[in-house]
């Protein structure tokens, strides 16, 4: 089971010139839309005389959320080239924004495409590629006495203790790797008067 991905651990820049064009790439590690949006926002604030802020993001383990933009470039001579360097490094919950200030020469439609890839790649090749697991949660409530067997469990299955209470009942929630949580859980599921939120 493939339960892990590849992301960056930092942000990272790196800038690229073309027949006077300046491309000032960032790559920074997200984890959700709206952390792209106020990424975006802060960015065409700051590069506001910018000639053009292109972007790609790609979204969660299973790479399925993404979106390219070319922000007033010929179609698809920006926002692809940058996603396809992603895609290239085969990372996810990662922005790289490229930033244009147009230098008087055109470039024509495969210059730009080469130099939104090359300022891409050379803000990712910047940055420290880390690999993270595809974690799960489950949610525990059991009687006290039961305590010890339950601790007994996480204490040998090693999940993250993200919540705990003990009131009436006590409640645990817990986070492990997805390919141990079938094991973590089938445990649990022998504790008497324990059930899963």
């Amino acid at each position: 089971m493939d339960d892990t991905y590849k992301t960056i651990a930092g942000c990272s820049e790196a800038v690229f010139t073309e027949k006077r064009s300046k491309f000032i790439a960032i790559a920074f590690p997200v984890r959700t839309v709206a952390e792209v949006k106020s990424r975006l926002e802060e960015y065409q604030k700051r590069y506001y005389d910018a000639r053009h802020v292109c972007y790609a993001y790609m979204l969660g383990p299973e790479r399925k959320e993404f979106r390219a933009n070319d922000n007033g470039e010929p179609s698809g001579t920006a926002g692809k080239p940058i996603l396809g360097q992603i895609n290239s490094k085969e990372l996810t919950d990662v922005l790289v924004i490229v930033v244009r200030y147009f230098g008087g020469i055109k470039l024509g439609t495969s210059g730009l495409i080469v130099a939104y890839r090359t300022a891409a790649a050379m803000a990712l090749d910047e940055a420290a590629i880390v690999e993270k697991t595809v974690d799960e949660e489950i949610t525990v409530i059991f009687e006290y006495p039961f305590m010890n067997d339950v601790m007994r469990i996480v204490k040998e299955e090693c999940p993250d203790i993200v919540e705990q209470s003990y009131d009436m009942d006590c409640l645990m929630r817990l986070r492990i790797r997805k390919s141990s949580m079938p094991k973590l859980r089938a445990r649990l599921e022998k504790v008497e008067t324990l059930r899963f939120q």
